[in-house]
This record gives structure tokens, C-alpha cells and sequence, in this order.
């Protein structure tokens, strides 16, 4: 299937490692050409190599913190042209409530919050003026599923899905389509190293990580192509019907009864 990306440029944010990378890889398949954020140079460099060494698309890179306004600022100024946003920079602490104060919480939402909010905006004024152009967002199916030692990024992610369907609905009058994807529990080395730590600290090896993951539907994580193909599928012409919606990717366990 002719995706028609080729030849279109899109800017992905946390695009040097997990799902940013491989949604980076997925459109630089399809012949698209890319701009790559993230806050560490040498990972992007090291995801340029990477993506150059298997497909013919120019790549260009920004080492930059999206939870800062003013590269937002930046990033429009330099890549208002682009045809498709990506906005996937970001992690959200867990949590109780009696476990955040507002300094915490507000540390937790700049980037995955009011980062894509950012960006978005700066991006999206552009696009309409082209009347053109896919907006992206990639959530997080805690925004649907409601975890009380989450309750930070439950919060920042039932937003950002608001946000989505609300812009989404008004953005096609300007030629333009704002959809979301929310994957579920993906394994990326992040969560890995994380589940790791903790099978160290229960069962003292971290080689057990997996124990810790409870009845994945499928018997497994989702792999962060599973989730590329998504995003990249929202974002090509095929879905040109497609706007103010979100897909959840998370084999069916947000609607399961067991938890």
C-alpha cells in the first residue's frame, strides 16, 4: 500500500530512542523526510546513523528541551514548513497525589503536556495558513484507564486527549487533521530498565522484569513498531477521513474487565 509520504518532511520530537524512533524509521521508509528532537545530541546522531544507513531521506537533527517554551518558538521559526508534526517528547512520573507538590507536578506536565501544546501551536498556525498538514499526538492509554498511582499522568494524558479531539474537530476547516494515538505498556528500554530495578529490589534479579508486567494481553508487550505503524498510517494520505480521534494500541486492555 502507497502510504504517499514520500517526499513530505515531518518533525518528530523524543525521536532519538524508543517509539520516536521508530515512528522516525516508519516514515523514513515511506520516504519521508525528517527533522529529529530530543535534548541529547550524540542520541540524535547516533538515530540519524541509524535511520541513513537503511533509507535515502535527509535528516536533520535539534538538540533541544521541549519543555522549554522558547524552543517551541525555535522549532516553528525553523521548521514551520513541515508537513507533519509528531509530538512524542515526554514522561510523567508515577505517583499519588499526597506524593506530588506543585513544583513536582508541574515539572511533570512542561514537557508531555505543555510541550506538545507548545509545539503544536506554533506548527498547527502554519499549516493552516497552507491549509495542509497532520498533527500527531502520541498519549498514553492512562488517559483512558485511571490509575491512582498515576494520577499526574492520568491527568496530563486526559488532557492532551481533549486537546486532541477538540483541535481535531475544528482543524479540518483549515485543511488540516489532529489525531492521537495511545499506546499501552510498549516495551522500550525505559520501561525495561525501570522494571528491571524493580525485579532487582522484589526478587534480587532483574532478569525477572517480565514477572512484573500483569497478564499482557497477548502474552506480551506491544513492540514500538506496532505503534510506528500507526502513527505513520494516522499521518499518511490513507487516513485522510480521519481527524479529532484517538487510537488506543494496547491489545484490548483498556475495555478488559481485569486489571
Amino acid at each position: 500500500m502507497d502510504l504517499e509520504l514520500k517526499g513530505l518532511t515531518a518533525l518528530v520530537t523524543g525521536a532519538s530512542r524508543g517509539i520516536g524512533l521508530a515512528i522516525a524509521h516508519g516514515l523514513a521508509r515511506e520516504g519521508c523526510n525528517l527533522h529529529l528532537v530530543s535534548r541529547t545530541a550524540g542520541d540524535l546522531e547516533t538515530a540519524r546513523a541509524s535511520i541513513l544507513s537503511r533509507h535515502k531521506v535527509t535528516i536533520e537533527c535539534h538538540a533541544l528541551d521541549m519543555s522549554k517554551g522558547e524552543n517551541a518558538a525555535q522549532l516553528g521559526q525553523h521548521c514551520g514548513g513541515v508537513d507533519i508534526l509528531i509530538n512524542n517528547a515526554g514522561s510523567i512520573p508515577s505517583g499519588h497525589l499526597s506524593d506530588f507538590d506543585e513544583a513536582k507536578w508541574r515539572s511533570g506536565w512542561e514537557l508531555k503536556v505543555f510541550g506538545y501544546i507548545n509545539l503544536t501551536r506554533e506548527i498547527y498556525r502554519r499549516m493552516c495558513e497552507r491549509r495542509r498538514g497532520v498533527i500527531v499526538n502520541v498519549i498514553g492509554v492512562s488517559g483512558e484507564r485511571y490509575r491512582q498511582d498515576y494520577i499526574a499522568g492520568v491527568t496530563g494524558n486526559a488532557g492532551l486527549m481533549a486537546f486532541t479531539r477538540t483541535l481535531g474537530g475544528e482543524s479540518v476547516d483549515h485543511g488540516v487533521r489532529v489525531v492521537g494515538v495511545n499506546p499501552g505498556q510498549v516495551e522500550t528500554d525505559r520501561l525495561r530498565q525501570r522494571l528491571e530495578r524493580k525485579a532487582k529490589e522484589e526478587f534480587g534479579d532483574s532478569n525477572r522484569w517480565r514477572e512484573l508486567v500483569m497478564s499482557p494481553p497477548l502474552g506480551r508487550l506491544a513492540r514500538t513498531e506496532e505503534i510506528a505503524d500507526t502513527v505513520v498510517y494516522l499521518a499518511s494520505a490513507r487516513a485522510s477521513y480521519i481527524s479529532g480521534a484517538i487510537v488506543t494500541v494496547d491489545g484490548g486492555r483498556a475495555v478488559r474487565n481485569a486489571t
